[in-house]
């Protein structure tokens, strides 16, 4: 398994992600930047997160403003709760999450209910150190808003905030939306995939802990009352779910038609939406046995959740949150309805009164899963004396599909394999050109990258019009005709054949 370390130097070394403004030595921390890989890959996770959940399930997509009044956050309630409790070391002037200290130090999750002067408490209880300087002298614990200011115009009469979650433009455009849609029946789902900015007191991790961060996320907006008689759940009752109820607990696995028996998840749309969520990421390639859904405690849920799910994935930093699955209630539709003094009830065609919806929302952290995907698919092999590092990233989300190499320079193998790359580009595959180098130190560079075939054109395929296609995880090579290859390719990349089912010529 790679460890955090493995996975900085290989997203420095392959441009995937390094730090924003590198070259001021006074940038802020907690920013970053995407190279050519980790765009791309970034970009293949969204796209298919477009196609596979949001246009599958029918949902509407916007793109909404990244700053906003701040009376829209005294709605969602942020500018009073959005807070993380902060202490400050007296030695060193640092200051660090205190909640993050203390679990730290004790290997638990400390609840986010516990008040200020509890987690002083609790600091000294246990003699809490400083990660930077050792010290075990701390301040007071005292709250921190996490959202970052904006003042708007030119006396900046206008106060705003740059958005802490996605997700309050779509509560803000719903009534919108649904009056002025085709079909006015919930549930009504919309989505979003954009970023999203927290003052972060401390970052940490590269891309788990950032000031600016991407997100995709889906709000459905649902009628509690007949939540229960969700017609497409028959599609998933049989899905297994691996779900935690608690550490002590472990994980079970059950399926969802169990799990809404028990009242382990509330009600069978959201126990739908949590399968085809956990069936979406096992054809990322997140294997089964590396996910689980933690369900929070009611000290560990957010202001505004009455039921909550984390979807966690086993990584070298342990369980890692990858998204939050919240059922927000009614609560921001009321908030905004209150504040705006809009009215934001709808009503179903057939339906007797008009309501306000509930929502249940999959908000997920794009750059988080970004990091994940490529520890989990981080390999480093012995190879007689030499170390070989590769990414076995699923090809759907590779940043490049496939290499074409010209084994030389000269003889016409650089015009043959230019004709090939231009072929694929042609028929709409991602793929690389590369003459430079060693054919070996080629192969070595597109592996770092996750690129799962290569294709090399040699001297034999100038007689024979074949090349050699190459398995990025088994080193395999087989010889294929030219004209072969674009349908070849299609349905290794779709999943339809592996590189074993390869046939030679």
């Amino acid at each position: 398994m790679a460890d955090s370390e493995d996975i900085t130097n290989l997203a420095l070394r392959r441009n995937f992600f390094y730090p924003a403004a590198e070259i001021y030595s006074n940038a802020p921390s907690g920013f970053w930047e995407f190279g050519p890989s980790g765009e791309a890959m970034r970009r293949k996770l969204v796209e298919f997160w477009r196609k596979e959940f949001v246009q599958k399930e029918g949902f509407a997509e916007i793109f909404g403003s990244q700053i906003l009044p701040e009376a829209v956050f005294k709605a969602s309630g942020h500018l009073q709760n959005f807070n993380d409790p902060i202490a400050q070391c007296k030695k060193c002037k640092s200051l660090h999450r205190a909640d993050q200290l203390i679990a730290e130090k004790i290997s638990e999750i400390v609840p986010e209910s516990l008040s200020i002067e509890e987690l002083s408490k609790l600091i000294k209880k246990h003699e809490v150190q400083c990660p930077k300087c050792k010290g075990k002298d701390f301040t007071e614990t005292k709250k921190f808003n996490m959202m970052m200011k904006v003042e708007i115009g030119a006396t900046g009469e206008s106060t705003c905030y740059l958005r802490p979650e996605t997700c309050q433009s779509i509560f803000l455009d719903f009534a919108r939306l649904y009056k002025t849609g085709r079909q006015q029946e919930l549930p009504f789902g919309i989505a979003q995939a954009g970023n999203s900015f927290r003052n972060e007191i401390s970052p940490r991790n590269t891309l788990l802990r950032a000031r600016e961060f991407g997100q995709m996320e889906v709000e459905i907006f649902f009628n509690p009352s007949n939540a229960n008689e969700f017609e497409k759940f028959k599609e998933v009752e049989s899905t297994e779910l691996p779900i935690m109820l608690s550490e002590k607990a472990g994980v079970q696995k059950i399926t969802a038609k169990q799990a809404c028996e028990k009242k382990i998840i509330g009600s069978r749309m959201i126990a739908y939406y949590l399968a085809k969520w956990q069936l979406f990421w096992e054809k990322i390639g997140i294997p089964k046995e590396k996910m689980r859904f933690r369900k929070l405690a009611d000290d560990e849920k957010a202001f505004y959740a009455a039921e909550a799910f984390d979807f966690e994935v086993l990584t070298s930093l342990g369980w890692v949150e990858l998204t939050a699955c919240n059922n927000r209630t009614d609560y921001d539709l009321k908030g905004h309805e209150k504040e705006s003094r809009k009215d934001l009830k709808v009503k179903e065609e057939g339906g007797k009164e008009a309501i306000i919806p509930h929502v249940f929302e999959l908000s997920n952290g794009i750059d988080r899963s970004l990091w994940a995907l490529l520890d989990l698919a981080f390999r480093k092999e012995k190879r007689g004396p030499e170390e070989r590092i590769y990414l076995d990233l699923n090809p759907r989300i590779a940043p490049v599909f496939a290499g074409v190499f010209p084994l030389v320079k000269k003889d016409g193998l650089l015009e043959k394999a230019l004709e090939v790359f231009e072929e694929l580009e042609s028929f709409g595959f991602d793929a690389e050109f590369d003459e430079k180098g060693s054919i070996g130190k080629r192969y070595a560079r597109i592996d770092e990258i996750g690129c799962p075939f290569a294709i090399t054109i040699d001297y034999d395929t100038l007689k024979d019009n074949t090349v050699t296609l190459r398995d990025r995880n088994s080193l395999g090579q087989k010889r294929i005709k030219a004209e072969k290859l674009p349908e070849l390719l299609w349905k290794l990349q779709a999943g339809k054949l592996d590189f074993a089912g390869v046939g030679e010529k």
